[in-house]
């Protein structure tokens, strides 16, 4: 996680957004009177996003709950998948 203000972040700001959209940096820009920012890359957003979906009901979240329990006791099993 990198943590700079607001000048700092203007004075490099391709440095700060190469950092975070190349190395999924987590960057926090505080604004001195202001509310802080978080900058964070489209990708992480997206799998963010994904996981509170995923997360946003009880069903599906039992059903994650269940699949990680079954994978930690090897109670788990592959199947090949149907090719076109």
């Amino acid at each position: 996680m990198l943590i700079v203000n607001i000048s700092d972040f203007r004075k490099d700001i391709k440095l700060y957004l190469d950092k975070v959209s190349k190395n999924f940096e987590t960057l926090i820009i505080n604004r001195a009177k202001d509310v802080s920012v978080v900058v964070i890359s489209l990708d992480e957003y997206n799998s963010l996003m994904a996981t509170q979906y995923e997360l946003s009901s009880r069903k599906n979240e039992m059903r994650l709950d269940s699949a990680i329990e079954k994978l930690k006791k090897n109670d788990s099993f592959a199947k090949d998948l149907i090719q076109d």
